[in-house]
C-alpha cells in the first residue's frame, strides 16, 4: 500500500501519497477536484491519538488539532467517529472552541451520540440496560476459574453506553485477550449486547450501530461526493466496508490506515498506509496544503 512521511506544516508543494488502488486514486482525485463536497472522517484512538496503556491518558498528536483546523474550512465537513463517548472524545481531543473547527462533528459510541461544535451539545438516546447488567457481572467473570490466572491485569473501562475490557496490562496481553473473548461474548449475548474486538480490548456494546452505519448516514446527510476515512483498528473495518459501498453508488472514497502491525486486516484493505497518528497528521497537512 502507499505510505507517506513528511513534516506537518501545510504546504501546497508537498506531495500527497499515491494510493495503491485505482479506487483510492479516483477517490483522492474526487476530493481534490471538489473539496467543498468532501467529507474527512477519522477515528480517534490510534488514528488522531497514539495508543497508550491507560485510555484516560490518550491525547491527539501535538499537531492534530491545528492541522484539522487548517483542513476543515476547505472541505464540506470533518467528523471524528469513535467508540468513546462523544463528550470524552471532545474533551480529550481539545476540539471545543477551536477556530477553524466551528463545524466539527464528533460521532461517539459508534454513532449513537452526536456532538456538534456549533452547539456544543451532545445528542444521544437512553443507554441500553444491558450495559449495566454486564458491568455488574464482569468482576466475577474476570476472577473466575479458568480465566483469572491468564486475565490478571485486565481491567474494565466504563464508557456509559458500553463497557470495555482491556488486556494490554496483563502479563501476556494477547493470551488474556483470547481467553476472555468467548466468556465475554457469552456475557454480552445474555444482556442483548455484542462484542467489538479491538487492539487488546474487547468492548461490549448495543447492536445495530457501528462506524460503517455512522459513516454512511453522515456522508449521505451532508450530500458528500467523496469521503476520506482513516482508522487503525478492527472497529474501523465496517467503515472501510461502508466506503466500498459508497463507491458503488458513485461516491469517491479514500481509505487510510494509521499503520499498526496489530491489525493486518486494515493494512491490507487500505489505499494508503501511514505511520500511525504522526503519519495521519502529515497526510492531512499535505491535503490541506493542496486544497
Amino acid at each position: 500500500m502507499g505510505s507517506y512521511t513528511d513534516s506537518t506544516e501545510t504546504d501546497p508543494a508537498r506531495p500527497l501519497p499515491t494510493p495503491a488502488t485505482a479506487a483510492g486514486r479516483s477517490g483522492l482525485d474526487a476530493i481534490l477536484a471538489r473539496p467543498g463536497k468532501a467529507v474527512v472522517a477519522l477515528d480517534f484512538d490510534g488514528t488522531l491519538a497514539p495508543i497508550v496503556a491507560d485510555p484516560e491518558q490518550a491525547r491527539p498528536h501535538p499537531d492534530a488539532v491545528r492541522t484539522l483546523a487548517a483542513l476543515a474550512p476547505k472541505v464540506a465537513s470533518v467528523a471524528v467517529i469513535t467508540g468513546r463517548p462523544a463528550e470524552v472524545a471532545v474533551r480529550y481531543g481539545g476540539f471545543a472552541g477551536v477556530a477553524g473547527l466551528e463545524h466539527l462533528v464528533v460521532l461517539g459510541h459508534y454513532g449513537a451520540e452526536r456532538w456538534e461544535a456549533a452547539s456544543g451539545q451532545v445528542v444521544a438516546p437512553a443507554p441500553h440496560p444491558g450495559v449495566a447488567g454486564a458491568l455488574g457481572e464482569l468482576p466475577g467473570l474476570l476472577t473466575g476459574s479458568g480465566v483469572a490466572a491468564v486475565a490478571a491485569g485486565a481491567w474494565v473501562e466504563e464508557k456509559g453506553r458500553a463497557v470495555a475490557v482491556h488486556t494490554r496490562r496483563a502479563a501476556d496481553p494477547q493470551a488474556a485477550f483470547e481467553v476472555l473473548r468467548e466468556p465475554l461474548t457469552d456475557l454480552a449475548a445474555r444482556h442483548g449486547l455484542i462484542v467489538e474486538p479491538g487492539r487488546l480490548v474487547l468492548e461490549l456494546r448495543p447492536p445495530g450501530m457501528d462506524k460503517g452505519v455512522a459513516l454512511s448516514e453522515y456522508v449521505r446527510s451532508v450530500g458528500a461526493e467523496s469521503v476520506l476515512y482513516g482508522g487503525d483498528d478492527l472497529g474501523d473495518l465496517p467503515a472501510f466496508a461502508a466506503v466500498d459501498r459508497l463507491r458503488e453508488e458513485g461516491v469517491g472514497g479514500l481509505l487510510v490506515c494509521s499503520g499498526s502491525d496489530e491489525v493486518p486486516e486494515l493494512r491490507q484493505r487500505a489505499d494508503v498506509v501511514v505511520d500511525g497518528p504522526e503519519g495521519v497528521v502529515r497526510l492531512l497537512a499535505a491535503l490541506a496544503g493542496r486544497l
